[in-house]
């Protein structure tokens, strides 16, 4: 059995795991297919994930297959095609109680807090699978983060016809994006990259604003006197989310998607002025997850064409600290384990 663990910043290991035994009640043993790498993976090669310590098997973002569901699980079967909600909650706390598994008190994301699926085996609780009858693994393994965006977006409460910007054209922030235009709103993004602001135009958002260039004044070529209603940062940069301040109508909003290791300053006179609405995202819940499924499913998000690689294992020690420049151009990295 293969692992990938990350035992110290910029060290990746490929060695061996004892199989995964039979499955507690509750719980299905699962073969992994394919690992997304995201921008938390990259943070934690680099020293810079909050809540992370070392040693730890990355990987969050997984498609993966049922091998053998426990006593008691009958929604699944062997050879089903899921997806994994990787956040281990309580179920108890007053967070879960209010249905915001997302941000359990004693919440542990695979990957983060507690090792994840970078391996070819691994043991989940059959209430945090989602299966998928029409969905290949590649595309499994961007449900999770296409979730995140779907939350932020039910976060901001958007209706028909609103306009909204998203702040970085990542992965996180295309899914964000994807997630509000399929809320109705008109969305632009906006990107200091230009192979990020390319990529954003070849699946449909023309217009980016360019974030090196003077952001009031493309902003007012696209609303004119009617700003963003809704404005999301999906940088996880200090001096972006601050700059995102500016940006929202009077009586707007503006939800932090991206999260970042430092404090963000409010100019409470201009906040108070228009009465913004601040709001963070974390995670996703299950309702989220569906929303995703069902949009890939019937094809209103196709996410193909941003894979830029697919690595195995072994490839992936090689090349993981070239994903984390920026320089390289890659949108999306995929490992494949079986």
């Amino acid at each position: 059995m293969r692992t990938l663990t990350l035992t110290a910043p910029g060290a990746l290991h490929l060695g061996d795991e004892a199989a995964p035994g039979e499955p507690p009640a509750g719980m299905v043993r699962v073969r992994v297919h394919r690992v997304g790498v995201c921008g938390t993976d990259l943070h934690a090669f680099a020293g810079r994930q909050p809540f992370f310590s070392y040693p730890r098997v990355l990987g969050h973002e997984l498609g993966v297959e049922v091998l053998e569901p426990g006593a008691g699980v009958t929604a699944l079967r062997p050879g089903d095609r899921c997806c994994i909600q990787p956040y281990l909650h309580c179920g108890s706390c007053s967070a879960c109680r209010r249905g915001a598994t997302n941000c359990c008190t004693t919440l542990r994301t695979l990957g983060v807090h507690t090792d994840g699926g970078m391996r070819d085996e691994v043991l989940m609780p059959a209430a945090l699978l989602h299966r998928s009858d029409s969905l290949d693994y590649d595309q499994l393994a961007f449900v999770e983060m296409l979730a995140i965006g779907a939350h932020a977006v039910r976060r901001a409460g958007i209706t028909p016809g609103e306009r909204a910007l998203v702040i970085g054209a990542g992965p996180i922030g295309l899914g964000t994006a994807s997630a509000a235009r399929l809320a109705g709103a008109e969305v632009r993004l906006m990107d200091i990259s230009d192979h990020r602001l390319a990529f954003a135009a070849q699946i449909g958002f023309a217009d980016a604003l360019d974030g090196r260039g003077d952001v009031a004044a493309q902003l007012r070529r696209w609303a004119g006197d009617e700003p963003p209603t809704v404005v999301f940062d999906a940088t996880g940069n200090a001096a972006s989310m601050t700059r995102a301040l500016g940006y929202p109508a009077h009586a707007g909003r503006l939800v932090f998607v991206g999260l970042v290791q430092a404090d963000i300053s409010v100019h409470d006179p201009e906040f108070h002025r228009r009465e913004l609405t601040l709001l963070a995202s974390r995670n996703a819940t299950a309702a989220d997850f569906a929303t995703v499924l069902r949009a890939l499913e019937q094809g209103a998000i196709d996410v193909r064409p941003w894979t830029s690689v697919v690595a195995s294992p072994v490839e992936a020690i090689g090349h993981f600290a070239r994903w984390t420049n920026p320089a390289a151009g890659v949108i999306k990295a995929l490992i494949a384990f079986a």
